[in-house]
């Protein structure tokens, strides 16, 4: 009988796997449904919308004039093959490995739409009293999910070796 029992890297290259389906069939199913720049109000603070971001977070270097599909590219490839290699030296330490995962599942998801239309498709759209938030998607939120979860691990972290007298 086969061994189906997975490593642990395994598992969390499978949680990558999950976000960059995730993201891809959430950004198919807008781009079916959806003319660019439409927008549909679903609260009011909450849109839907079809729009494609040439650049990076934010709309950084969006009007650089092409340059940056392919450095952009590079680098979210260059970066994810590192969090592939970090995921299985961390596998074991969950808090460690999740975020890495989820922002590995992002930058891929990101990555995808980049080489393969040459812009990011974007349709979460959060707004409030005329100001709007960047428009992102699901990739983008598995970004800021796994470098929130970085962030508290270190702020904990510290908090905790404070408490033992700054010891390990």
């Amino acid at each position: 009988m086969p061994n189906t029992a997975h490593s642990p890297a395994q598992r969390w290259y499978l949680l990558a796997a999950v976000v960059v389906l995730l993201d891809q069939l959430s950004k198919w199913a807008i781009v079916a449904s959806f003319s660019r720049g439409e927008v549909l109000p679903v609260t009011g603070y909450f849109n839907l919308l079809l729009t494609y971001n040439e650049g990076a977070a934010f709309s950084f270097l969006a009007a650089a004039g092409g340059w940056q599909r392919w450095a952009l590219s590079t680098l979210a490839l260059v970066l994810s093959a590192v969090l592939v290699v970090w995921i299985s030296r961390a596998a074991k330490r969950w808090q460690e490995a999740l975020p890495l995962a989820l922002i590995l599942g992002g930058a891929l998801g990101n990555v995808i739409d980049r080489l393969r239309i040459g812009a990011v498709v974007d349709f979460l759209d959060l707004h409030y009293g005329g100001y709007h938030w960047p428009a992102f998607n699901v990739a983008d939120m598995a970004i800021s999910a796994g470098a929130i979860i970085i962030l508290l691990s270190l702020i904990f972290d510290k908090e905790s070796r404070k408490g033992r007298g700054g010891r390990i």
